[in-house]
């Protein structure tokens, strides 16, 4: 059953390739969805099953050597679009 979490990101995320390690990851993860700055944190929309998208926001807690993850809020919806990819959101 799909599944949809939307997640804020805070803390050392911006300017350092913080988006570009989100969409990389989701290949291995297998969700879908967008990731794009929201003034100083950085949003990401998750679609997929449940344990995809708990991998998923596992994986952005630890962050990549680049950055540094201070906080994360995460909201689960009721999926209104379907996404076929992960993109990087302007």
């Amino acid at each position: 059953m799909l599944k949809q979490a939307r997640v804020l990101v805070s803390g050392n995320v911006i300017g350092v390739g913080f988006r570009a390690w989100v969409k990389y990851q989701s290949k291995f993860v297998k969700v879908k969805g967008w990731v794009k700055n929201n003034n100083d944190e950085v949003e990401v929309l998750l679609q997929g099953e449940e344990e995809d998208i708990k991998n998923m926001i596992k994986r952005i807690k630890k962050s990549p050597s680049t950055a540094v993850v201070s906080w994360t809020e995460e909201n689960w919806e009721t999926p209104n679009e379907i996404f076929d990819t992960f993109e990087i959101k302007k």
